[in-house]
């Protein structure tokens, strides 16, 4: 007979649950029992486990609700499953079908890029071509004007 006989009470000493307090439910063989407590309902390795000295009555392999009822009569926390309420996934909804009708073809939508692209282009050249002759227009009344004033300092 083991010491981690049903219904002794131990301290998981390593895990994600060390630390905490746990009942021995069932003895599944020489090294492995399963526990019940503090700590999730699992089939642990005895050493992962620290006997202590109280024994408590539960019945083999005794559910959580019995091992709750005991734990909370000595005064023992006891860990419960938080399960999240599952929620129903989305449906993907398909989109409607465009209509034909209304729809161009490729060749004219690109038809018409190039249009707009062409027109683009003249409109830059035409502001291009207006700035150019302003500017010549004011190179010339500075160059008549510097001509103007190079006669009046010879003189």
């Amino acid at each position: 007979m083991s010491i981690y006989e049903i219904g002794r009470i131990c301290v998981k000493i390593a895990g994600r649950d060390a630390g905490r307090k746990c009942v021995v439910v069932e003895n599944v063989d020489d090294i492995f029992v399963m526990i019940d407590g503090d700590v999730r309902r699992k089939k642990v390795n005895i050493r992962h486990l620290e006997p202590l000295a109280e024994v408590i009555k539960i019945a083999d392999k005794a559910s959580h609700a019995e091992v709750k009822a005991a734990f909370e009569k000595l005064g023992l926390a006891v860990w419960d499953k938080k399960s999240k309420k599952q929620t129903e996934r989305p449906k993907q909804i398909r989109k409607a079908k465009k209509k034909v009708v209304e729809e161009k073809s490729k060749k004219e939508q690109k038809a018409e890029k190039k249009e707009a692209k062409a027109e683009q282009k003249e409109v830059k050249k035409e502001t291009a071509a207006e700035v150019s002759v302003e500017e010549k227009q004011e190179v010339e009344e500075l160059s008549a004007g510097e001509t103007v004033e190079a006669e009046t300092k010879e003189e």
